[in-house]
């Protein structure tokens, strides 16, 4: 069965093992996917020229390296226009403490998750934000006390589902 993407089910089983492992030689790849090694580089070739691949991606321990400040934001714009939306998305982009970011509906527009060295850096941060016309209305923090999981989906599993 090919899924509306136009990816199968050995699709699906590439992206989550690279999803789970990394970058893989051909043949450890191979084996996880339960393919040839060839077929299955040429999947995976065919994959990444596509986009669906953006990159590859180590989990550092972030806590072994540096003390830091990890503050989950809900920012409300005053003005919901697209170019409103776009002004505050953009900017956002470009800033390194801010490393994820939802836009959301219902009561506030934005969740982001940003990572300081020190809660008076999160405030000069959020002072700069306020100072660049962006049009926040208000925002609210929430200082996190630890990360208990932070995870890429079920690839599979969520596939599944889908084509339920």
């Amino acid at each position: 069965m090919r899924e509306r993407q136009g990816l199968d089910p050995t699709d699906i089983r590439i992206l989550s093992a690279v999803q789970k492992h990394g970058q893989l030689s051909k043949t450890k790849l191979a084996e996880i996917v339960n393919l040839s090694a060839t077929p299955c580089w040429a999947r995976l070739t065919r994959l990444r020229a596509a986009g669906y691949i953006r990159g590859y991606h180590a989990d550092i321990a972030l806590e072994r390296v540096v003390d830091s400040t990890r503050v989950v934001v809900t920012v409300s714009l005053t003005h919901h226009r697209k170019a409103d939306f776009d002004r505050f998305e953009s900017y956002i982009r470009d800033v390194d403490e801010i490393i994820n970011c939802v836009a959301t509906g219902g009561g506030i527009d934005y969740v982001m998750t940003v990572v300081c060295s020190d809660f008076s850096a999160f405030q000069a941060l959020m002072d700069e934000l306020l100072s660049a016309d962006l049009a926040i209305d208000r925002y609210m923090t929430y200082f996190a006390t630890r990360l208990v999981k932070a995870e890429q989906p079920n690839l599979a599993k969520l596939v599944a589902q889908r084509g339920r």
